[in-house]
């Protein structure tokens, strides 16, 4: 693939949305896919992908009423295929802390970039758009806000407790970043009592810092497992993304891996590539194996619950799990690991080249 093809003007963002100042995705090879055969963006989708354009009424009050407040749902940000299904049962999933993330993982499809404001009114605006939607089940994401001292915990912690005083029997679900391994961010959200907390892995240990470099693989899981030592009550939830170059072995791994940890509820869905950006699909992955890989965590490694099908997202199904699913005890894994491991570079900048006049330097 050329370079061209490879390298995009600017990140990704929902049409009509204004993200500030967004930073170009870089390259999208990696050099896992050297020897694959990946799939071109704009490929064929299987079937069992295709799913119906939103549109319908509800849909369609929803996006106003999250425009009026000045609110972002991770699903419009990062594309999710559900968004139609979901948005007409009167779901979402809000995305705080901005629309613009620090990081610049090869998958995502959230635009990237450095943000210019902290909005410390918005867990108040959120609260008022639940009780507006009269929701039982809300879910609350965000970008990674690496620029702030404690990573946008505080503002987590707020959301949870303004929806749990504002809308009484309404269940918070937290799918927050690793604040870099800080556990005393991950304190100030664990406390303030979220039904689940959530972080997602998202791929294989050797797929990790390629496709996520922002993260570390070790300190994800065992984030996880300091949350189950804080709360053993809360309920742990974290996500896997298939098709990115992943072999069955090192999926098996990672489920056993966050398993130490004692999560007890696993996600697993197709990866979709958002943009010419972003990496390649390597492989489409059928029902039959996410059935597959359901079975093996639920009955042979011990998962509460696996949500595993081609269009599963870290929120799909939520509000049943958090009324259906027991939390378990916690795992071997219960201190944060690699914590003090700096993260690459998510951003470069450009190199200048300096033409030295030889005259003046000397030379003859």
């Amino acid at each position: 693939m050329a370079e061209a093809e490879t390298r995009a003007p600017g990140g990704y963002a929902p049409k009509g949305k204004n993200t500030g100042e967004v930073k170009p995705k870089g390259t999208s090879r990696i050099r896992a896919h050297a020897d694959l055969q990946t799939i071109e963006l704009k490929a064929r989708k299987p079937g069992w992908l295709k799913v119906r354009s939103p549109g319908g009424q509800k849909y369609l009050r929803l996006q106003k009423l999250m425009r009026h407040q000045s609110l972002h749902t991770v699903c419009e940000e990062a594309a999710c295929p559900n968004i139609g299904e979901c948005w007409e049962a009167g779901t979402a999933t809000f995305m705080i802390l901005g629309d613009v993330c620090t990081r610049a993982c090869k998958y995502c499809g959230v635009a990237h970039g450095m943000p210019t404001t902290l909005d410390e009114e918005e867990p108040f605006r959120v609260a008022d758009t639940v009780a507006a939607m009269e929701l039982e089940h809300a879910v609350i994401t965000s970008v990674n806000r690496d620029e702030l001292p404690d990573g946008g915990a505080g503002i987590y912690a707020e959301t949870i407790r303004q929806i749990h005083a504002r809308v009484p029997g309404c269940s918070v679900e937290v799918l927050i970043p690793d604040f870099k391994g800080d556990e005393e961010a991950l304190r100030k959200v664990v406390e303030a009592k979220p039904e689940i907390l959530g972080h997602n892995l998202e791929t294989v240990e050797r797929l990790h810092p390629e496709v996520r470099p922002g993260g570390r693989y070790w300190r994800s899981i065992s984030y996880l497992g300091a949350a189950k030592r804080m709360d053993p009550g809360t309920l742990t939830k974290t996500g896997i993304i298939l098709g990115m170059g992943e072999e069955a072995h090192e999926i098996r791994q990672a489920m056993a891996d966050v398993r130490e940890a004692g999560v007890d509820i696993l996600t697993l869905g197709q990866y979709l590539r958002p943009s010419v950006a972003h990496i390649p699909v390597a492989r489409w992955v059928g029902p039959e194996e996410f059935a597959v890989w359901k079975r093996i965590g639920e009955e042979e490694m011990g998962f509460s619950h696996v949500e595993s099908g081609p269009l599963v997202r870290s929120s799909y199904h939520a509000k049943e799990q958090a009324r259906e699913v027991q939390a378990g005890a916690a795992g071997p894994i219960q201190e944060v690991l690699e914590a003090d491991v700096p993260a690459p570079a998510e951003w470069m900048p450009p190199l200048v080249q300096l033409e030295v006049n030889r005259s003046d330097a000397g030379g003859g």
